[in-house]
């Protein structure tokens, strides 16, 4: 295993074809898992900084699937598909991202768990990808370890919006 500081508040282990990215937000668990499952909000944070979505569906909920372009800064747009798989209000998220390819070889699942600790919400993400040669991939072509601390930072300021 081996760990990679992206910041002071985020972290990431790479763990054989796994990424495990951590982080602890100043936030009740109850706003964290808003944020992440009501689509009003989910839309204002995902995707590294710089990059804006146009969601043509999104249904979170087991079954349920999230259809979006992800608009880089430099104006290339990235299909994405997430289909939802598992939903524990207020602890696991578990999904499928895509390229809303079928049979995309570079999907990939996620699991989402929030632990409560003192007013503070443990957010842990687990991405495991088919093998440890995709995975590896996915961080050096698409920047996978600094796009999710973005992200989570980026959680982080839509987590003070709404709160």
């Amino acid at each position: 295993m081996m760990g990679i500081n992206t910041n002071k508040q985020t972290t990431v282990e790479v763990e054989g074809a796994d990424l495990i990215v951590n982080r602890v937000f100043n936030a009740p668990r109850e706003l964290v898992w808003k944020a992440w499952t009501e689509p009003e909000h989910i839309v204002n944070w995902w995707g590294p900084k710089g990059f804006s979505i146009k969601t043509s569906e999104i249904d979170i909920r087991p079954g349920g699937h999230w259809r979006f372009i992800m608009k880089g800064p430099d104006g290339v747009d990235f299909p994405n598909r997430i289909s939802f798989h598992e939903i524990v209000k207020p602890e696991r998220i578990v999904y499928t991202s895509s390229d809303d390819v079928e049979d995309d070889p570079g999907q990939f699942q996620t699991i989402v768990t929030l632990f409560e600790q003192d007013n503070k919400t443990v957010l842990t993400m687990r991405m495991i990808f088919p093998s440890a040669e995709i995975r590896e991939k996915v961080v050096k072509e698409y920047g996978a370890i600094e796009g999710a601390s973005q992200t989570l930072e980026r959680l982080g300021e839509q987590l003070k919006i709404i709160s």
